[in-house]
């Protein structure tokens, strides 16, 4: 354990709590990530739906021989339009989180998104069921802003990344369902081919509200609310120790007091998220977390997973459907090397080794696309491995660590709006990009048909997170949030990494201002010396 031995602050619990028990609190919080199963079956369901038969003929053209199609516009339609209903929902997280709580936000959260669920069951007209999609975009919405936060104030700092990234595996896992649910209802001759993939939902939804009653609040929002006795319960709870345990105490001052700090400078609106001086950076903050994750959707995935079925039946391939499938279970697996590697090489590397590797494999698939016939049993068989390895390269690094980052880098005074927003600018380039996508890629009038060739977009929109992350994206590994909050005060993402190294050799915690003072001196020294 970094910082020698010490009890340490902030997010987590120092090696006296790891030592009691090192496994109770990331169960608990563990837990809070099945709201990405919501997420990721919702977001996958929708890709193999809209390719059924009876889907088509009911919410489409029925021309009379046999065929049911669906234009562009009313394709775009229903694929984005959840993703509008999440974009507000992910605002309105933010009041949510700091009314009524984080947990009990999670819990009103699956309401909504069951009420959007039954719109859906039971439409049989496309107004109905994009009405539905909209309430269930706003609860996805709403989970999307809750569960990242819930997790990195509840989470142990040892393991903290690897339980926030736990939220992005659900999400594979949800997509992956879908994928298998898809493929055997899709040949049902009735309206129960798409019923059953949405009517699943409500089982999900129960399963999250249900545990999330039984579970302990955030201790930090507790603090926020002045309830300083039950957040030291709930943080005995959530390490297994007694609430009057001196590292429980210890913790709990180092929240206080960092939230006392904000405080004083003024109760914090939106306005705020975006000024500050320029020791504290809440500015570059809000701005990295916003940039995060709408990089995170201009990396291309949702097209795979959106519009999969669609571009791998336009490129010749027999089974759509079952390489639907083969492309979740990749990103179900490969998300479990990423939740390791979070915590063993950190943040800031792995973001950089997967963004160059997407980079890469797009610009394959677009150059292979382009030059290799649909015909081309080899061409085919190589697009469908690179598509592959950039989903590999996708859910290792950039699908769970961007969520990590941005449970992370706010100061607690702001976190639940600027997180908010965060979510905000994923789902409304996630509505831009499925929106979009039929009109870059079909092959009719009005639409560019691009094709396969929309990879070379990709690709360089993975150049551009090569270069975000490189000046942006700080080393927050094994830091409590209170630490972050530390480093981005007094040092840059470039030199995060150095800076992370001092913060565990002086034991820096938000209580004890001396030992900060003593990183200042070094500093201070180390220049004076290289002036010299």
């Amino acid at each position: 354990m970094p910082g020698g031995g010490a009890v340490s602050s902030g997010a987590g619990v120092g090696e006296h709590i790891q030592t009691k028990s090192k496994l109770a609190g990331v169960l608990i919080v563990a837990f809070a990530a099945f709201g990405g199963v919501l997420y990721g079956y919702d977001t996958g369901t929708i890709s193999g739906i809209k390719e059924m038969h009876n889907w088509l003929c009911t919410f489409g053209t029925d021309h009379g021989d046999g065929t049911c199609t669906i234009d562009s516009s009313r394709e775009s339609l229903v694929v984005s339009i959840l993703s509008a209903g999440t974009f507000f929902g992910a605002l309105l997280g933010a009041p949510m989180a700091d009314i009524v709580g984080r947990k009990w936000g999670i819990v009103f959260s699956c309401l909504v998104f069951s009420i959007g669920v039954a719109m859906q069951t039971a439409a049989t007209q496309i107004a109905l069921f994009v009405v539905g999609r909209v309430f269930a975009g706003l609860g996805v919405g709403l989970i999307s802003t809750l569960v990242p936060m819930y997790q990195s104030e509840c989470a142990p700092k040892w393991i903290r990344g690897a339980v926030v990234s736990g939220y992005q595996w659900a999400i594979t896992i949800g997509l992956l369902l879908a994928a298998i649910v898809n493929n055997a209802t899709k040949g049902r001759p009735d309206h129960s081919s798409y019923r059953i993939p949405i009517a699943i939902q409500f089982v999900f939804a129960a399963v999250l509200s249900a545990g999330l009653a039984f579970l302990p609040e955030s201790p930090r929002w507790l603090v926020k609310k002045g309830r300083d006795a039950d957040a030291a319960a709930a943080l005995g709870r959530l390490t297994s120790v007694p609430a009057s345990d001196a590292a429980v105490q210890l913790e709990i001052a180092d929240i206080r007091a960092n939230l006392d700090a904000e405080t004083a400078l003024g109760e914090s609106s939106y306005l705020d998220c975006f000024r500050g001086s320029a020791g504290n950076k809440i500015g570059l903050r809000t701005f990295t977390g916003i940039a995060l994750q709408a990089l995170q959707q201009l990396t291309g995935i949702n097209f795979i997973f959106y519009y999969g079925t669609t571009f791998f039946q336009n490129s010749g391939i027999k089974d759509p459907f079952l390489i639907s499938i083969a492309t979740n279970v990749v990103n179900v697996g490969m998300t479990v090397p990423g939740m390791w590697g979070v915590e063993r090489f950190g943040r800031r590397r792995l973001l950089l080794i997967g963004a160059i590797g997407m980079c890469i494999c797009e610009y394959l698939v677009a150059i292979i696309g382009v030059t290799v016939s649909v015909n081309d049993h080899a061409g085919q068989q190589a697009l469908i491995a690179l598509v592959c390895i950039y989903i590999a390269f996708f859910a290792s690094t950039w699908g769970p660590i961007a969520w990590v980052v941005i449970g992370e880098i706010y100061p607690l005074n702001i976190r639940a709006k600027a997180l908010s927003m965060a979510a905000a600018s994923n789902w409304l380039w996630n509505f831009g990009i499925g929106y979009a996508t039929p009109y870059l890629v079909n092959d009719e009038p009005g639409s560019a048909g691009l094709g396969s060739k929309v990879f070379f977009i990709w690709g360089s929109t993975c150049l551009c997170c090569i270069i975000f992350t490189y000046f942006c994206i700080p080393e927050t590994k094994g830091l409590s949030l209170e630490q972050v909050d530390i480093l981005y005060q007094n040092t840059t993402p470039l030199r995060s990494i150095a800076y992370r190294k001092r913060i565990f050799e002086n034991d820096v915690h938000a209580s004890d201002p001396h030992a900060l003072e003593k990183i200042r001196d070094e500093q201070h020294n180390e220049h004076a010396d290289e002036k010299v």
